[in-house]
C-alpha cells in the first residue's frame, strides 16, 4: 500500500455518515402463539398464528416456517412485546408487558418490563445507521461486501470508486438522507512523514469532507525528510501556516503530584504521604514517566518485605535499582572505556593527541 493510501484510508476512517432510513415495523404484546407441528416427519412445514395486540387493536397474522424459527430463537412467549422489521423479518424481544408484572417473581430481576404498544400495530420507524465512509469505500471495492471489512486486508481502493460514493453522499446529503459528521485524525511525530505526505496533507485539507486533523512532533528545527531543506519541527512552512500551534509548558510540583496520586489510585497502589512526596521530587528532577514507572515497581518491592503501604524506603530502593536516562548518561561518560564502542572521546585520548 502506498503512503498516500495508508493517509487517505486514515482520513476516510475520521469521517462519519449518519445515514437515515424509513422501514415499516409491525409492534406490539404478543396475545397468543399457536403453532401446528406436523404429525409425521417429512410432511408439510410447520405452520402458526400469532395474535398481537396495541391498546387500540388486536390482529391474527399467520406465520411461516422463517417466522416460526425467529420467535423460537428469540424465546417469545405470551405477554412479551415485540417489534417486527417488515422488511427483512428480524424480530427483536422489546421486553415484557406491565400486564404480566404479577409474575415477577417467577421470571428474575433481569426481566425488563415495557408499556402495551399504542395506536396502529403497523408503524413506520426512522433508523439511523452510523458508518464511516472508509467502511462504505471497503464494502463497494470488494466482491465480498461487508464481510471485507473482517478480513482486515483491505488493500488500495480505486479512486473512481471513492469519486462515485462521495457523489452519492452528496446526494443523500441534499435529500436530506444522510448527514456528515467529521471526527478528529491524530498524527503522532508528524515529522516522520515525507515531503510527499505531507503535500498530500496540503491538498487533503482542502476537501469540504476533510476532519479535524491533529498532529503532535517534539522536534525543533530540523530537516524535512526526503529533502535538505531544514523547518522548524521537520513540517514544511506552507502547512505549518494552516496550522494553530498550541505551546505546551512542563507540569509544576503540584500538578506532578496529582498525577502520580491519580495513577497510584488507578493502579491500586496504597502509599504513603511521604512516598508520594518523595516520587514527587524525583519526577521534578528526572521526569514524569520515570516517576511513573517507579510506582509498579516500588509496589513490588513493598510486597516482597510483605507491607502494606508503599514507604519511603521502597521507593529509595527501586530508585537504586532503576536509573534514569541522567544517571544512566552520566554512568556511560565514567566508564566509556570499557565499552566495546564508544564515540566520546576520553580523557586518555585527549592527554595523548596534546603530547
Amino acid at each position: 500500500m502506498s503512503k498516500t493510501e495508508a493517509l487517505t484510508q486514515a482520513f476516510r476512517k475520521a469521517i462519519g455518515v449518519r445515514i437515515k432510513e424509513e422501514t415499516e415495523i409491525i409492534e406490539g404484546e404478543v396475545v397468543e402463539i399457536q403453532i401446528d407441528r406436523p404429525a409425521t416427519s417429512g410432511a408439510a412445514a410447520k405452520t402458526g398464528k400469532l395474535t398481537l395486540k396495541t391498546t387500540e387493536m388486536e390482529t391474527v397474522y399467520d406465520l411461516g416456517s422463517k417466522m416460526i424459527e425467529g420467535l423460537s430463537k428469540e424465546k417469545v412467549q405470551s405477554g412479551d412485546v415485540i417489534a417486527i422489521d417488515k422488511a427483512s423479518g428480524k424480530i427483536t424481544k422489546l421486553g415484557r408487558s406491565f400486564a404480566r408484572s404479577r409474575d415477577y417473581d417467577a421470571m428474575g430481576p433481569q426481566t425488563k418490563f415495557v408499556q402495551c404498544p399504542d395506536g396502529e400495530l403497523q408503524k413506520r420507524k426512522e433508523v439511523v445507521h452510523c458508518v464511516t465512509l472508509h467502511e462504505i469505500d471497503v464494502i463497494n471495492s470488494r466482491t465480498q461486501g461487508f464481510l471485507a471489512l473482517f478480513t482486515g486486508d483491505t488493500g488500495e481502493i480505486r479512486s473512481e470508486v471513492r469519486e462515485q460514493i462521495d457523489s452519492k453522499v452528496a446526494e443523500w446529503r441534499e435529500e436530506g438522507k444522510a448527514e456528515i459528521v467529521p471526527g478528529v485524525l491524530f498524527i503522532d511525530e508528524v515529522h516522520m512523514l515525507d515531503i510527499e505526505c505531507f503535500s498530500f496533507l496540503n491538498r487533503a485539507l482542502e476537501n469540504e469532507m476533510a476532519p479535524i486533523l491533529v498532529v503532535a512532533t517534539n522536534r525543533g528545527i530540523t530537516k524535512i525528510r526526503g529533502t535538505n531543506y531544514k523547518s522548524p519541527h521537520g513540517i514544511p512552512i506552507d502547512l505549518l501556516d494552516r496550522l494553530l500551534i498550541i505551546s505546551t509548558q512542563p507540569y509544576t510540583e503540584a500538578e506532578m503530584r496529582q498525577i502520580l496520586d491519580i495513577r497510584c489510585e488507578e493502579e491500586d497502589v496504597g502509599m504513603s504521604d511521604e512516598a508520594k512526596e518523595l516520587l514527587t521530587k524525583i519526577g521534578f528532577e528526572t521526569s514524569l514517566r520515570y516517576a511513573i514507572h517507579l510506582i509498579t515497581a516500588a509496589a513490588l518491592a513493598c510486597q516482597k518485605r510483605k507491607g502494606k503501604l508503599v514507604e519511603i524506603m521502597d521507593v529509595s530502593r527501586v530508585y537504586q535499582l532503576f536509573v534514569d536516562i541522567k544517571r544512566s548518561t552520566q554512568f556511560l561518560i565514567e566508564y566509556q572505556e570499557q565499552f566495546m564502542f564508544n564515540e566520546v572521546p576520553g580523557e586518555i585520548e585527549e592527554d595523548t593527541m596534546v603530547e
